[in-house]
C-alpha cells in the first residue's frame, strides 16, 4: 500500500509557479563617472507589481532607493522603495529612471512626465549635457531647535527648519557639515523621513548631507528630493535664483538648482552602472 501511494506521488506533475523575468538597471545619479553620485535601480514595468514584492525587490537591492515605473498613455506613473518602506518622492531615483527611458524606452523624447500618487507632476528634460527635473517646492518653516535632534548630531544647527517630511538644520560653514558623526540610533526616534543639513559652500552656493535612518538609509549620498526645500531656502538667503550645490557625503554628487517660485529645476548627470535581470 505503501509502495502504491509512492508510485503515484512521484508520478504526478508538480506545478511550479511561473517566475517572471524582468529587466534591472542601476543608475549613478547626480553624477559623470561611476563610483560616484547616487546609485539607484530601476525596473520598467508593464504593469503593477504587488506593493510587497515592489518592497522585497528593493530590500533585496539594498540601495537607498529602487524606483517602479509604468507607462499611462503618455504619462509614466512611478512609486520608490527604500529597503524597508515606499517614500512620498525620491529625486535621484526618478532622475535614473529618466535616464533608462530616455537611453533604452522613448528613445527618441526629449521630455518626460511622470506622476506620483503622493507628490503630483513631476517633469523631466533631457538638456544637452544634463537632465533637469522639474519638482514641486517644499515648503519648510522655522521650528525651535530640537534638542533630541542635537544631541544626535552632537552639533547644534544655528536653525531649524521643517518641511513636509524633513528637518532641514542650518550650520556656520561646509566644514561644520563634512565634520557631523551622527548617533544614527538616536536618530531614528525623530519622527521624520530625513534630516538634511546645510551650510554656504566654500567653492559652490551650499552644501548638504541627508541622514535618514527612519526609512532605512543612514546617510544617502545624494538627495534630489532634499533640494525642493534647499533650493527655496538658500535661493532667499543668497538673493539668487539660480544656484550650483554639492552633497558632500562620501560618494559626493554635484546638483544645478533653479527656484521657480512654486516649483525647483533639479539638473544633473547620471552614469549607467549594471544592466540585468531579476526573477521573481
Amino acid at each position: 500500500m505503501r509502495l502504491y501511494k509512492w508510485s503515484i506521488l512521484r508520478n504526478m506533475t508538480i506545478k511550479k509557479k511561473p517566475t517572471m523575468n524582468l529587466k534591472l538597471y542601476q543608475i549613478d545619479a547626480f553624477t559623470d563617472r561611476p563610483f560616484s553620485g547616487n546609485p539607484a535601480a530601476v525596473c520598467i514595468l508593464d504593469e503593477w507589481l504587488p506593493t510587497q514584492t515592489m518592497q522585497s525587490i528593493a530590500e533585496e537591492n539594498n540601495l537607498s532607493e529602487t524606483a517602479f515605473a509604468v507607462k499611462n498613455d503618455n504619462v509614466y506613473e512611478i512609486r520608490w522603495f527604500t529597503p524597508n518602506t515606499e517614500v512620498d518622492l525620491c529625486g535621484h531615483a526618478t532622475l535614473a529612471t529618466a535616464f533608462v527611458i530616455f537611453n533604452y524606452y522613448d528613445t527618441d523624447a526629449n521630455a518626460l512626465e511622470f506622476h506620483s500618487s503622493r507628490s503630483g507632476s513631476l517633469y523631466v528634460k533631457n538638456e544637452e549635457h544634463e537632465l533637469s527635473m522639474n519638482f514641486p517646492v517644499d515648503q519648510i518653516r522655522e521650528v525651535d531647535s530640537n534638542s533630541v535632534l542635537n544631541q544626535a548630531l552632537k552639533r547644534a544647527p544655528i536653525q531649524t527648519w521643517k518641511g513636509k517630511t524633513d528637518y532641514v538644520l542650518v550650520y556656520e560653514s561646509q566644514e561644520d557639515i563634512e565634520m557631523l558623526n551622527p548617533d544614527f540610533s538616536a536618530l531614528s526616534k525623530v519622527d521624520a523621513r530625513g534630516i538634511v543639513v546645510t551650510a554656504p559652500g566654500s567653492k559652490v552656493d551650499f552644501v548638504s548631507r541627508f541622514f535618514g535612518p527612519q526609512v532605512g538609509v543612514n546617510e544617502d549620498p545624494v538627495t534630489g528630493s532634499a533640494h525642493t526645500s534647499l533650493t527655496p531656502y538658500w535661493a532667499n538667503v543668497l538673493k539668487k535664483n539660480e544656484l550650483v550645490a554639492k552633497q558632500v557625503s562620501s560618494r559626493g554628487g554635484d546638483l544645478k538648482c533653479e527656484s521657480l517660485e512654486d516649483r525647483v529645476k533639479i539638473s544633473g548627470n547620471a552614469k549607467l552602472y549594471m544592466i540585468g535581470e531579476i526573477y521573481v
